[in-house]
């Protein structure tokens, strides 16, 4: 199979150079609402607080039962791909884990809250076997092992940035048998993890994309508290977030990641990629290597420009106002960019969710691809007019250009709350105006490169 093709989407990525008329409107109305507007209608921050109400109770089977699906899911997947069809287009488990986990699952935590939580299928087997274990045991178990606080988020950060790289530099990517491995991997260490520091404890630190997950959730207007569920304003969420170490990093990987996935399918990555292969080629790499390592260091490399970025506006702020270091204001404005990192995402693979994930109408009757039609649907097809181009374009800019504004709306939020007066307050977004407008220009311009 086409390597290109399972980085961005199995059957071929549709989206069309956005018009340059357009790229000029976003960037205004970006300009527009997140300075004059906010500076003038917002006095006083409003989004520090938590607020909600409650809507409802959640029956306590509704959790254990969800789990099991998650499990369920898990399983099958694992299963085809260890099992079915070694081909892509015919394998249940690269569609579900490219299409309907990495990219679904930040769009239903946006509109719905952590729902992983309750679906991670890692997290159902050691609530199940912690259980267990205390029914049989005559003494109590031992306590968990207490977390390193330095370790944070990192742990995370990190699991994302190698699944990442699986995506867009791994040769094999497209394996169904080499994910399925990775993914018994990925759950085992989840396993490990938690038994010796304390399932919540691992989950809300290390497990990658229930953290992920769980950011995004923050900008959703649904939450759970116990087994309480409640609505809240939106954005409300987001300012809570607790900063630890590698909070920060992970939502700049969020960013950089998507970002380099769009680079890479533009003109300027078409003549530097080849160089950089034919650079490790030449100190002794194998053609696989080469092609590896160059998408490795295009990868890195835009993570760190977008840390850069992100930390030269930072650094501008601290000249407003005393007392406030640069590592400081990049903790307390971290939350800023949770709805950056979700536009990029959303804005990146929205074709790739409309289209490739109609496939999996056909593929769950026929998981494996050995002809099976368990559910009568083997025949279905993906319908490519349920959007069109034109469509897909708006969706792309709405989706960057209201990141953008959300992003905007929360630091100013959260610069009344730390800055004596509103005139410092709105003197220090000086800077997160160019931040994020200077996001905004990045996320066009990649989806204007993008090529059919």
């Amino acid at each position: 199979m086409n390597l290109f093709v399972l980085a961005h989407g199995l059957v071929g990525r549709t989206d069309l150079p956005i018009p340059k008329w357009l790229f000029g409107w976003a960037a205004a109305v970006v300009l527009v609402l997140s300075f004059a507007a906010l500076a003038v209608l917002w006095p006083k921050p409003e989004l520090q607080e938590e607020r909600g109400r409650r809507l409802f109770r959640m029956p306590r089977f509704v959790e254990p039962l969800v789990g099991l699906l998650g499990v369920g899911a898990f399983v099958a997947v694992v299963y085809s791909g260890l099992r079915g069809a070694q081909d892509a287009q015919d394998n249940l488990a690269p569609t579900i884990i490219y299409v309907h986990f990495w990219v679904g699952m930040a769009v239903v935590s946006v509109l719905f809250g952590d729902i992983f939580r309750a679906l991670n299928p890692w997290r159902a087997i050691a609530r199940f076997v912690a259980w267990v274990a205390n029914l049989v045991s005559k003494e109590e178990l031992p306590a968990p092992l207490e977390y390193p606080a330095k370790l944070g988020r990192w742990p995370a950060a990190i699991s994302i940035l190698i699944f990442v790289w699986v995506e867009l530099s791994y040769v094999n990517r497209d394996d169904p048998s080499q994910l399925a491995i990775m993914a018994l991997a990925y759950a085992a260490f989840q396993l490990i993890g938690m038994a010796f520091f304390g399932i919540a404890t691992w989950e809300n630190r290390a497990d990658g994309f229930q953290v992920l997950w769980s950011t995004y959730s923050r900008l959703a207007p649904f939450r759970r508290r116990g087994q309480d569920v409640w609505v809240r304003p939106p954005l409300n969420g987001a300012p809570q977030l607790d900063i630890v170490p590698g909070t920060v990093a992970l939502l700049i990987i969020a960013i950089g990641t998507t970002s380099f996935d769009g680079f890479s399918n533009g003109p300027l990555w078409a003549s530097l990629g080849p160089d950089l292969s034919t650079f490790f080629g030449n100190i002794g790499f194998g053609l696989t290597a080469q092609g590896e390592l160059a998408n490795t260091v295009g990868l890195v490399g835009m993570v760190l420009l977008v840390g850069l970025f992100y930390r030269l506006g930072i650094r501008g702020m601290t000249g407003v106002g005393t007392g406030h270091t640069a590592s400081e204001l990049a903790g307390k404005f971290a939350h800023t960019l949770i709805p950056i990192a979700f536009a990029y995402a959303l804005a990146h693979y929205f074709s790739l969710l409309m289209y490739q994930g109609q496939a999996l109408g056909y593929l769950i009757s026929d998981p494996l691809g050995h002809g099976s039609n368990l559910f009568g649907t083997a025949g279905a097809s993906i319908n490519y007019n349920i959007v069109t181009a034109t469509g897909v374009w708006y969706v792309q800019v709405a989706a960057l250009v209201c990141g953008h504004v959300a992003g905007l709306m929360l630091a100013h939020d959260r610069a009344l709350a730390i800055y004596p007066n509103t005139r410092e307050a709105v003197r220090s977004q000086y800077w997160m105006l160019i931040v994020m407008i200077g996001f905004t220009s990045l996320g066009l311009w990649l989806l204007s490169a993008l090529t059919s």
